[in-house]
């Protein structure tokens, strides 16, 4: 056994940072046996924010290690879902390889604590999530560098770029794996390529294995990399320094309440749609998830209690309209698609409607599917004063003769 780990000793690569912070069952981390059954170190630095349990890595026989899987996008035909866990130095430069050169503008992504939740006895306590508005790329990377090493290690933080009418979605979790949503995975494969990161059949993640989230304020000092030596505990507070970013970028918090994905394809399909009707063409250019989200939104504001007056109303109304030109003038999959997604808000707004047996106007064109949408029969029962007003004046409450 002295003569093993004396030989293992010599196979360390000086360059690895870390190493004065290792404990035996961390070391254990980096080995794992290759196919030909012979010992191998595979270094694998796992970012300060996580922390794996000593008894998992001393019973697991397949030990988690650098690599990626992918699989079908769930709900698509030509998309792919990629999987990745790497070392910390290698994301700012998978993050800039994945965007390419052909992605423009991109959305910040930030999923952090902000305050402590009050949470019911078994349930875990969920991140606030933050998105910046629509930014040129490179001036999002100059905007993240001061803080992407401790966006990187803090076990407490997520963060990401999309562009939802590209069809992109680069996120790095708060469990420290890379996630990315492509139409071309090949594409993708040669980028993880270029920097060392292969594709592991039956691949292990770390987090398929017992682990512990640490904030940097969790690590002693002296323990800390040399890029953090400079900074003090207000710097190395997550709460700070995404608080800090929040604020740079003028980003706001969002209820993630629809989940879905639309690739580049349907994208450009629905774009045709809507490009073919003169009422719809000036929106057919925008992204289509954020009307589906606006959608959602207005549904919430009607529930609660709708403030605005009945012109607003009527924008709120179309945007549906522009939903159900969108499925009735596209593939019938992706149709359904849609309809799927919304589901749940057209299910609450139909519930909330009352007089429904009257109509409150006609839609503004002739492009809806059916003869008398459900969203103008009836109008909202939680009324506010300005929209009861408007409706007073239209004649709403009028009785039939």
């Amino acid at each position: 056994m002295p003569e093993l780990a004396s030989e293992i000793l010599t196979l360390v690569p000086k360059s690895f940072t870390f190493w004065p912070r290792l404990t035996l069952f961390d070391f254990i981390f980096f080995l794992y046996f290759s196919e030909a059954d012979s010992l191998t170190i595979k270094p694998f630095e796992l970012p300060l924010g996580i922390k794996l349990w000593s008894k998992e890595l001393s019973r697991q026989k397949t030990l988690p290690c650098e690599g990626y899987s992918f699989a079908p996008l769930e709900d698509t035909s030509d998309s792919y879902r990629f999987t990745v866990a790497t070392t910390p130095e290698k994301i700012p430069v998978l993050f800039r390889e994945l965007c390419g050169s052909g992605l423009d503008e991109a959305f910040l992504i930030l999923e952090y604590y902000r305050n402590e939740q009050p949470v019911s006895k078994g349930e875990a306590a969920m991140p606030e999530v933050f998105y910046s508005p629509y930014l040129p790329v490179n001036e999002l990377f100059s905007t993240l560098e001061p803080y992407i090493d401790r966006l990187i290690h803090d076990g407490f933080v997520g963060f990401g770029l999309a562009n939802n009418r590209s069809g992109t979605e680069i996120f790095y979790s708060e469990e420290k794996v890379l996630s990315c949503f492509t139409d071309n995975h090949i594409r993708t494969m040669n980028h993880l390529s270029r920097l060392g990161i292969k594709h592991v059949e039956d691949m292990v993640f770390h987090t398929d294995l017992g682990h512990d989230h640490l904030s940097l304020l969790c690590h002693d000092r002296e323990t800390l990399p040399d890029i953090f030596a400079g900074m003090n505990n207000s710097d190395l507070d997550f709460v700070q320094f995404c608080g800090d970013l929040v604020d740079k970028l003028g980003m706001y918090a969002v209820e993630e309440t629809l989940s879905f994905f639309l690739s580049k394809r349907e994208q450009d399909l629905i774009e045709v749609a809507l490009d073919g009707n003169p009422a719809f063409a000036d929106v057919a250019a925008e992204d289509f998830g954020a009307i589906l989200l606006d959608w959602n939104d207005f549904v919430g504001e009607c529930e609660s209690g709708f403030e605005g007056d009945l012109e607003d109303y009527r924008m709120g109304l179309h945007l549906r309209d522009i939903i159900d030109h969108v499925v009735s003038n596209s593939e019938p999959e992706l149709g359904q698609k849609i309809l799927d997604i919304i589901i749940e808000p057209d299910q609450k707004f139909r519930q909330i409607l009352t007089d429904c047996r009257k109509r409150l106007d006609p839609p503004p064109h002739k492009a809806t599917a059916e003869a008398t949408p459900f969203w103008y029969q009836g109008v909202v029962g939680k009324q506010g004063f300005t929209l009861r007003r408007d409706l007073i004046r239209q004649g709403w409450f009028r009785p039939h003769p």
